[in-house]
């Protein structure tokens, strides 16, 4: 009779044991692996999301522009309508000024479709090869209207040169967009020109760290200081190159390549 409860006892007390050890093993995995998915979850969420404009988006002309945040990226809206000055405006417009050394093209900003919509990184990853602009839109100006970089469709800029108005920009075919340093709202400053397609910004030919002509330009024509929008940190940016091109007695707005588009 002793032998039997001693038996018992030790088979109850092993038992106990067994489902105790099992049951805490259990609850430990269980509660590792709801922390390290939502963790990772968490990372992941980090990486793809921005949830904040970039401050310079504050310059661009918000008659025309549409900007907002769709995950990672920046999209851009433009009517590609500017809101300075140009004879392509097309007489009776509020913002037509006559040019009368400009060749102007046969279209006009009022009966020419310029709307534009670009799709840009937003924090651009600038570690990978630099790409060749292409001709069309490489950008969008804070004014609303295209940039273009020193090409034409039919070959070198230079030919169309003559149909270039005060500011550097005409519409030839296509959209109203700028080929040169656009003086309207940047001239030989550090004004914020716009952004360009790999999302890096481009300011005038003067750099706001320095308050002169950046010496320390890559092939791009990009370097990396504190920008008036970037409240004393550092940031990759492009400027227009202080460079007279060709016959045209102006600057390049971007010539290329791009650093990380």
């Amino acid at each position: 009779m002793k032998k039997t409860i001693a038996t018992f006892i030790l088979t109850t007390l092993a038992i106990s044991l067994f489902m105790a050890c099992s049951s805490d093993d259990s609850t430990t995995s269980s509660d590792d692996s709801s922390t390290s998915d939502d963790t990772t979850t968490q990372d992941d969420d980090d990486d793809d999301t921005v949830t904040e404009l970039h401050a310079a988006f504050a310059a661009f002309n918000s008659e025309a522009t549409t900007i907002y945040l769709d995950g990672s990226n920046v999209v851009i809206e433009t009517t590609g309508l500017p809101d300075h000055e140009t004879v392509y405006w097309g007489e009776g417009n509020t913002l037509y000024i006559e040019e009368p050394d400009v060749a102007i093209t046969p279209s006009i900003m009022s009966s020419n479709n310029n709307a534009v919509t670009i799709t840009v990184d937003a924090t651009p990853d600038l570690t990978g090869n630099t790409v060749d602009t292409e001709l069309n839109t490489i950008g969008i100006a804070v004014s609303g209207a295209s940039i273009f970089n020193d090409q034409e469709g039919a070959g070198d800029l230079d030919e169309a040169a003559a149909s270039l108005d005060w500011t550097g920009a005409h519409i030839g075919p296509g959209v109203y967009h700028y080929h040169l340093e656009p003086i309207a709202f940047t001239d030989d400053d550090d004004s914020l020109a716009g952004i360009l397609l790999d999302g890096v910004f481009l300011y005038g030919r003067q750099c706001y760290s320095t308050g002169t002509y950046p010496t320390d330009l890559d092939e791009s024509g990009g370097h990396t200081s504190e920008t008036q929008y970037t409240d004393g940190e550092e940031e990759y940016h492009y400027h227009i190159i202080n460079e007279i091109y060709s016959t045209t007695g102006s600057y390049l707005a971007f010539a290329g390549p791009f650093q990380g588009y």
